[in-house]
């Protein structure tokens, strides 16, 4: 038939047996297809993914060409909008501009919570999506460190401006205070901050607002999940018992106050020799894999140990940002993107359902 003779009813009826890779779903229902036209030359579509980070547009793509074989060569341009997942409680406060929340939480320290929290932002930024990253461990802030800034936050229309790295809009309590002084202050009043933080900090219009929560579930978990929407919380954990039992109290707090889990992410996985490539499971192996059985949510990524990631770390320079090809950036950017097709599942209203395994890419 040729393009011309097409409407884009019939356009639209040839591309919806096509369905998204993640959410199978029809990019038609899924209101995905922004343009359809017929030219003399063939279709002209314009494709809006549901975010930056789609781990499947060549599969994708490759799907919509076979949809309209005989149709002309169709030319096709690419854009996203992320959409607000429209997970969270009913009762919280939004905050402007925001679309996403999402918390970063262990139930104790020392499984490098931070080092994920920063790398899922910045492959979240690397990709185009406006991404913001809030510190809310106000007694041991490492995001200044982590992130290689400590310059001040200015004030505008009495609000805080963000300080910006590696593409990410930064807050912490490390760019207020003095480097060597200690915040002692009781419950009460960090969940006063963590509010402040929330409400006087102009943030814009982000697609993702990260939150690196501090081990536990105390005050300022508490503060959040009744203060805000959370829309989706990332349990990080190691694979041994003695951090799974912590990571389960986690897990079970946001669940038990009504607050989305997204998945869980082993973090410190496997060791591998970079002369022999034999891989060493240090602190043992399969505990994430079974606290996501447990908890009946999905293993976002299994994380592995590498001297960059501590290197990073300390100079401020995050992996996915200084090597994105080692094999601990490619498992934080595939994190990343499971994080962000989660969230779009819930946008769409697709009943989520827990992929229990994950295979790492050897």
């Amino acid at each position: 038939m040729p393009t011309t003779e097409l409407t884009k009813e019939q356009i639209l009826d040839l591309l919806r047996p096509v369905q998204d890779p993640t959410i199978d779903q029809s990019i038609v229902d899924l209101g995905m297809v922004k343009k359809a036209e017929s030219t003399d030359s063939g279709v002209v579509l314009n494709i809006e993914m549901l975010t930056s980070l789609h781990p499947h547009k060549d599969q994708l793509e490759s799907a919509i060409r076979d949809a309209l074989a005989g149709t002309g060569e169709p030319a096709i341009t690419w854009t996203y909008r992320v959409r607000a997942s429209g997970s969270g409680r009913s009762d919280a406060q939004a905050i402007k501009g925001v679309k996403n929340v999402v918390a970063v939480a262990s139930g104790k320290g020392g499984v490098g919570k931070s080092t994920v929290a920063v790398n899922i932002a910045v492959a979240m930024a690397k990709t185009g999506a406006s991404v913001g990253l809030l510190d809310t461990d106000v007694y041991g802030p490492s995001i200044p460190i982590m992130m290689g800034t400590t310059e001040k936050p200015l004030m505008r229309n009495n609000k805080m401006i963000p300080i910006e790295a590696h593409g990410v809009k930064l807050m912490s309590i490390g760019f207020i205070l003095e480097p060597d002084k200690a915040l002692i202050w009781r419950g009460p009043l960090v969940a006063q901050l963590i509010t402040q933080f929330l409400n006087d900090v102009d943030w814009g219009d982000l697609d993702y607002l990260i939150l690196d929560l501090p081990p536990g579930t105390g005050d300022v978990q508490l503060t959040l999940v009744q203060r805000i929407p959370i829309s989706g919380a990332v349990i990080v954990t190691t694979p041994q018992e003695v951090a799974m039992a912590d990571a389960r109290k986690g897990l079970k707090m946001f669940q038990e106050v009504k607050s989305p889990v997204l998945g869980i992410i082993e973090n410190m996985s496997y060791f591998q020799c970079p002369d022999c490539g034999s891989r060493h499971a240090i602190f043992g192996e399969g505990g994430g894999q079974r606290l996501a059985e447990e908890g009946e949510v999905e293993l976002l990524g299994q994380i592995p140990i590498e001297t960059i990631v501590r290197e990073g770390s300390d100079t401020g320079m995050p992996v996915v940002a200084s090597d994105p090809g080692s094999l601990t950036g490619q498992a934080f950017a595939r994190a990343a993107e499971r994080v962000a097709m989660r969230l779009a599942e819930d946008a769409v209203a697709k009943p989520r359902k827990p992929v229990l395994m994950f295979k790492s890419v050897q």
